[in-house]
């Protein structure tokens, strides 16, 4: 049967952009084991809820990331984290969260922002700030970390969950004078809480109105311990949805 010139002409959509009928559709690149290895942990923290089969699958796709290229594998590694974390929290092992983070990241400064915030609204929330203190000023004074644009965001977390309520009053001023990051407004926000803070410990008080309204400022809505299930299952699945696979199309 003759093909119609006309026809064999006409660019087709394929993956990678436009394409004519004489060029071959490339195959989407087929998913590292360790992202899925990712959406079965996944799986097994939302859907399951065996938190502990979740955990083991989690470190089992860190072995295998030692095996890809660096730059390939960092959302992977972060969304890993995330759900460890999470399998960590429901099982009530809150208290080795940091330390198997930097396991798998050996130092603090190389924690990805989205894992250090989930590690001090953790240890916030179980009022135990002192443990991410030293971790959380490291990432901070990292030069390459101060160029990101989550850096204000942390700052301020560390600023309102762990140094205010730790009365590191020195730190916090230093923090605030010493980066850039801030507004004017900030600046002036944060200074106004910290001499309250002041004047509250000086007095014996501790914690201060201040503090704990920049404190609900900052908690993410999505709370219900860390984030909802349904929230970091979405958030992981997105990270991971374009090298897996994709739901089939039924007519």
């Amino acid at each position: 049967m003759r093909s119609d010139p006309a026809t064999s002409a006409v660019p087709l959509r394929g993956l990678g952009g436009l394409l004519r009928s004489s060029e071959p559709v490339r195959a989407a690149p087929a998913p590292s084991a360790a992202a899925l290895l990712l959406e079965e942990a996944a799986d097994l923290l939302v859907v399951h809820l065996d938190f502990r089969a979740a955990l083991r699958t989690c470190e089992r796709a860190w072995q295998g990331l030692a095996e890809e290229p660096a730059g390939a594998c960092l959302e992977v590694k972060c969304s890993l984290c995330v759900v460890g974390i999470q399998a960590l929290a429901e099982m009530d092992r809150w208290q080795e969260v940091l330390s198997w983070v930097l396991r798998c990241y050996q130092v603090p400064e190389k924690l990805p922002p989205k894992v250090l915030e989930l590690c001090v609204l953790l240890y916030s929330k179980m009022r135990e700030p002192g443990a991410v203190l030293d971790t959380v000023s490291a990432w901070l004074q990292d030069a390459d970390n101060q160029g990101l644009p989550e850096y204000r965001a942390l700052a301020e977390l560390h600023l309102q969950r762990v140094l205010l309520p730790l009365g590191c009053l020195s730190e916090a001023e230093e923090l605030v004078a010493g980066s850039a990051v801030f507004s004017e407004k900030q600046r002036l926000d944060a200074l106004q809480a910290i001499s309250t803070a002041r004047q509250q410990q000086k007095h014996g008080q501790s914690g201060s109105e201040e503090t704990q309204k920049l404190n609900q400022e900052a908690s993410p809505a999505s709370l219900p311990f860390l984030y909802k299930l349904a929230q970091i299952f979405h958030r992981i699945r997105k990270a991971v949805a374009s090298p897996l696979r994709r739901p089939p199309i039924h007519n």
